[in-house]
């Protein structure tokens, strides 16, 4: 059934355009949610559709501009639609000790880890391509124990993704619903800093609440958590609540 949507509808006319350019049949779209918050994990929603059979799901939209619950119940449709999905998340310490555009890439490998059929290449919302596998340097050839991260099939960044093309709207949803509800659930063991209502961003009310109680583990503790100005370089990557 069709659900009231705020916007322009979306297309699969990226994902038809990247299919052709090497004749793939499963395609990939990525989008994250959280790269900007101060507390909990950056999140990567991953869907994946067959070219041959996908039907159009104009309907879909980027998840910020969905209300929680239509977002909510079109998840299982979205689930549906697409043959490989999942959420990848990486944790407030990852994100501190790898940064945040190679905690994006690790979450990201976990989502498409996920999908019950992998991609034969994707597409990423945005100007940048974090998703791919970057080149080993030395020190990651030295730890035997590192989990591996990145994708090594073709990615195409599409700056706007989520308003325009359905399989990166798609994923926005997955992840956004699902970073949602683990910021909810945090909220009952860390009430003072109103994750229910701001989902860890940078909002006054939370930035006071650090102030007055100090940080706790879910928070990013490389990133300037009490001060608007003078970001940390992964705040300055993107603070918009997505």
């Amino acid at each position: 059934m069709p659900r009231k949507t705020k916007g322009s509808p979306t297309t699969l006319e990226h994902e038809r355009a990247l299919a052709a350019s090497g004749s793939y049949r499963y395609v990939g779209a990525v989008d994250e949610v959280g790269r900007g918050s101060l507390a909990g994990p950056v999140s990567v929603g991953m869907v994946v559709i067959d070219i041959e059979a996908v039907t159009e799901y104009p309907e879909l939209r980027d998840s910020k501009m969905l209300e929680p619950q239509v977002r909510e119940s079109m998840v299982e449709a979205i689930r549906s639609w697409a043959v490989g999905h999942g959420v990848g998340h990486a944790t407030p310490g990852e994100i501190d000790r790898l940064g945040i555009t190679a905690a994006l890439r690790l979450a990201g490998t976990r989502a498409a880890a996920q999908c019950a059929i992998q991609a034969q290449a994707a597409l990423v919302d945005g100007s940048y391509d974090w998703l791919s596998a970057k080149e080993a340097d030395l020190f990651d050839l030295l730890e035997a124990d590192t989990e591996p991260s990145g994708l090594q099939i073709p990615v195409r960044t599409l700056i706007k993704g989520d308003m325009t093309c359905q399989a990166i709207a798609a994923a926005s949803i997955l992840a956004k619903v699902e970073r949602d509800g683990i910021m909810t659930a945090a909220a009952q063991t860390h009430p003072h800093y109103g994750w229910e209502v701001n989902k860890g961003y940078a909002t006054a009310s939370h930035r006071a609440a650090i102030t007055e109680h100090g940080p706790c583990a879910l928070h990013r503790m490389s990133w300037r958590l009490t001060s608007e100005t003078k970001k940390t370089e992964s705040e300055a990557m993107g603070s918009g609540k997505d």
